[in-house]
């Protein structure tokens, strides 16, 4: 859901009309890019949902991706306390950098770090509603069942490991991965405090 944006509100003209605008993946958190948006590119950004800026060395608006295909597709934008600053979220489509990397400074965006994504979304499940969200129904039935759906999710993967079904196993390996991240929530713990042991064994 993207914020309401006053856009009387902000202070281009401290940046001869130019608005700083910090591009970050909305699952994964990872900064992606740096970019200007003048009020025109802000304003088609909102209308079209897909990041477009102010080119200061073209001297013209440009969607990206417009060439590419690598778009980024806007989630919400936040604006900083002092109005002059933009925090843009947004799902990639692609390599962001025009050198083909994930961000503009050569860093990987690996989809493995949606887990921190998924594990927040889990955490603040607990105390909702049963009714409204299955992830709230499994803590209101408490840790017993929890951690039953654990073991039966992982019986179910070594089943579906025994045959070469790539989209079952995929799926049930899914299943495992979601209901392990509640059981660690139903316990008080997080996905970190098990890298941190897992950085242990390796030193």
């Amino acid at each position: 859901m993207i914020n309401n944006i006053d856009l009387t509100q902000l202070d281009f003209a401290k940046g001869n009309g130019l608005l700083p605008a910090i591009i970050q993946d909305a699952d994964t958190g990872k900064v992606l890019m740096l970019g200007y948006m003048n009020e025109a590119a802000l304003q088609k950004t909102l209308a079209e949902k897909k990041a477009t800026f102010f080119s200061r060395s073209k001297g013209r608006l440009w969607t990206k991706g417009e060439t590419s295909g690598n778009f980024l597709h806007l989630v919400d934008i936040k604006v900083d306390c002092d109005q002059d600053t933009l925090l843009v979220y947004v799902h990639p489509q692609g390599p962001v950098c025009h050198l083909g990397t994930d961000t503009c400074w050569g860093e990987s965006n690996h989809p493995v770090n949606f887990l921190g994504h998924l594990e927040r979304v889990i955490q603040s499940r607990k105390g909702a509603d049963p009714e409204s969200s299955y992830t709230a129904r499994l803590f209101a039935r408490g840790i017993n069942k929890v951690a039953q759906k654990v073991g039966e999710e992982a019986v179910e993967l070594v089943i579906e490991a025994k045959d070469d079904n790539e989209s079952l196993f995929l799926n049930e390996a899914a299943d495992l991965m979601y209901h392990y991240l509640v059981l660690l929530a139903a316990k008080g713990y997080h996905l970190e405090d098990v890298i941190e042991v897992l950085r242990e064994r390796h030193k």
